[in-house]
């Protein structure tokens, strides 16, 4: 409770009450001071104040804030100011015996309701604190669900490892030479490299990614998948035969 926190600060109608870093809900002393009409300088009064037995770090703590002061270097000077705990500025202004002491305390006793009324009830019954803790415990487990998934997600996103990638570059290669020892193949480089070309246009598709090298690790098992069911496509044996049928005409003129 060292100091009042601005950004939390909520606007009423009689005196501010604010939020201090600890999350305490206090009242400035110069605020109250303001309000209740006091004559006497505000230090005086407050050290008046706290000799009813209020004690500083319990009921108050001290911090300094700006105040505009076109005669100080910046247009500012920094003056005393207390925050007050709620029970303090209710007895504070129950002292002062006058109207105004009168509307302030009757504003903070209601303030204090209001604060009281937006705070969880805690479980009085067996009952209640089971349904506590169940609800507990499945609020955890949703949480730990989550992030579960969201680490699957990170791993079947990261790269796949360089063993990964050699053993699919394994089995391209051996698809392609069992597809042509099986068919009883004779190919030139020229005609295996569109059996290859073949079967790299096929794993792009499947995966969606432009070359082996971008496969992630959710992909290791649709490209295995996919090389085992892999035949060449008509449009490539028609190009094989084509260049086939080049060679041999080539030959023929020779």
């Amino acid at each position: 409770m060292n100091k009042l926190n601005q950004l939390t600060k909520e606007q009423t109608n009689l005196i501010p009450i604010v939020k201090d870093e600890q999350g305490n809900t206090v009242v400035s002393g110069r605020d109250l001071h303001e309000f209740l009409g006091v004559k006497t300088k505000y230090l005086d009064w407050f050290k008046r104040m706290t000799e009813y037995g209020f004690d500083e770090s319990i009921d108050f703590a001290v911090f300094l804030k700006n105040e505009k002061d076109d005669t100080a270097f910046g247009g500012y000077r920094k003056i005393t100011d207390h925050a007050m705990t709620l029970d303090m500025a209710k007895e504070i202004s129950m002292i002062q015996r006058t109207e105004r002491g009168k509307q302030a305390r009757q504003y903070f006793i209601e303030v204090e309701k209001r604060y009281k009324n937006q705070q969880p009830q805690l479980p009085t019954s067996p009952t209640e604190m089971l349904k506590l803790a169940i609800d507990s415990t499945l609020e955890t487990a949703g949480k730990v669900e989550a992030l579960n998934t969201r680490m699957d997600e990170f791993e079947q996103n990261a790269p796949i490892d360089p063993g990964e990638y050699n053993y699919l570059s394994k089995r391209i290669s051996s698809e392609v030479q069992n597809y042509v020892v099986s068919h009883h193949m004779i190919l030139n480089q020229k005609q295996r490299s569109h059996l290859y070309k073949d079967v790299n246009r096929g794993v792009k598709e499947v995966t969606g990614v432009k070359t082996r090298s971008q496969l992630r690790k959710k992909d290791f098992e649709v490209v295995d998948r996919y090389l085992m069911n892999w035949t060449p496509s008509p449009a490539t044996l028609m190009i094989i035969e084509k260049l086939d049928d080049e060679d041999k005409g080539q030959t023929r003129l020779w």
